[in-house]
This record gives C-alpha cells, sequence and structure tokens, in this order.
C-alpha cells in the first residue's frame, strides 16, 4: 500500500520539534543558555534549522515546563529561578514523592520495587565522577522510578510538569552543590524505609531529603 505523504510530513514535523523541543531544553538546563537570555525566533530557527512555527511549539511546551516566560510585550526569555520558588519546587516535590513512597509501602509484595529503586541508586553510585549532566539524568530517574511504580498515572504526570523546572533548580547553585545532592547514601535511606513497609517513616524520609537538598542548593543565594 502506497505511504499516505500527510502522515509522512505530519511525522517528520513532529521529529522536527521533538528535536528542537530536546535541544533547547539541554541548553537552558546545562546552563548554557543563562537565565534571563532573550530567545530570538528568527535566530534559533536558523541555528536549528527549523520553520518559525515549528520553533513556537517548542517552546510553548518550554512555556508548559517552566523553563521560559514571557515579558514585557510577550517577549519570551529563560526562566530565572529565585530561591522562594526553588524552595516552593521542593516542597510540591516532597507532597508528590512523599505521597507515592506511602502508595509503595502498602503493596503487599514490595521485593520487586525495592530492587528496581535499588538499581537506580546504584546507576548513581556507578556514575560518580561523570560529567554532571549525566549524573543529574541518574538522580532523576531515581525519583522518576519512585513516582511511576506507584502505577499512579496522575501523579506520575504531576512530577513529569515539574521535571524541567527541578532540572533548572538544580543547576542553580553551580556544579559543587548539585553534586552534593546526588550522594547515594541519601537516596538508599528512602529505598530502606519503603522496604520497611513504615509509610510514616518513608513519607518522612522523603521529605526530608527533600528540605536539605533545597537548604544544599539555596544556601549562600542572595
Amino acid at each position: 500500500m502506497a505511504s499516505d505523504p500527510v502522515s509522512l510530513l505530519r511525522l517528520e514535523k513532529t521529529s522536527l520539534r521533538q528535536q528542537a523541543l530536546t535541544a533547547l531544553r539541554r541548553a537552558i538546563t546545562t546552563g548554557e543558555l543563562p537565565a534571563g537570555t532573550h530567545l530570538v525566533e528568527t535566530e534559533l530557527s536558523e541555528a536549528l534549522h527549523i520553520s518559525r512555527g515549528t520553533l513556537r511549539e517548542a517552546m510553548r511546551q518550554l512555556q508548559q515546563e517552566g523553563l521560559i516566560s514571557a515579558g514585557e510585550r510577550g517577549r519570551l526569555s529563560v526562566r530565572h529561578l529565585d530561591t522562594k520558588e526553588i524552595r516552593d519546587i521542593f516542597h510540591v516535590r516532597a507532597a508528590l514523592e512523599s505521597l507515592a513512597a506511602r502508595l509503595l509501602c502498602a503493596l503487599p509484595d514490595r521485593a520487586e520495587v525495592v530492587a528496581a529503586l535499588r538499581g537506580t541508586v546504584e546507576e548513581m553510585d556507578r556514575r560518580e565522577g561523570a560529567e554532571l549532566d549525566d549524573r543529574i539524568e541518574a538522580d532523576l530517574e531515581f525519583h522518576r522510578t519512585l513516582c511511576r511504580l506507584t502505577g499512579n498515572e496522575t501523579l506520575m504526570h504531576s512530577w513529569s510538569s515539574l521535571e524541567g523546572s527541578i532540572r533548572m533548580s538544580i543547576m542553580f547553585a553551580g556544579v559543587d552543590r548539585a553534586e552534593r545532592n546526588m550522594n547515594a547514601k541519601r537516596h538508599f535511606d528512602i529505598v530502606d524505609a519503603i522496604e520497611s513497609g513504615d509509610a510514616d517513616n518513608a513519607a518522612a524520609t522523603v521529605a526530608q531529603h527533600m528540605t536539605a537538598a533545597a537548604d544544599v542548593l539555596v544556601a549562600g543565594a542572595a
């Protein structure tokens, strides 16, 4: 059967949008495009070799993720996070991931869940000394897995909507402070609490983890 040219064009456009989205997200979260940078459509579309329409689609997604924001006259720029916003992000993370820990504790057989979580922490340990971007990915995979294993799609969607802001908050204070939050021991403590089945303790361990992480990231900030 002959291919549908309209479908093929739609797939190509979707692919370009996703590639642009990935490239821009990475540039923002790694600091290649620093906070406050104005995003000029003509320059970005030329640099990425895409149409301005496709670029706008990618940038709308980045706005939804909280990575860019509109200022005067609708001008888009890379979002600047202040210390209050970072603490707000981590308060919401604490609520979501504490709920995830409670749900996992309620499972009658937690062995597979605990094994999967331990595997992600072990991967974090293996990546110690790797590039910061790789370490961030390993850290986020632990927290993503914590939420995903609950089977609660609304919880997972809520966590995913924060992912861009989480990445930015990690980069906020620079490499040294970011790496201090990626200690495997701190994450094994969460897994141990879930393995025990004590929901209150597991939730409290997650909340303490998030409070400490936020404290490290904003320490010394103006």
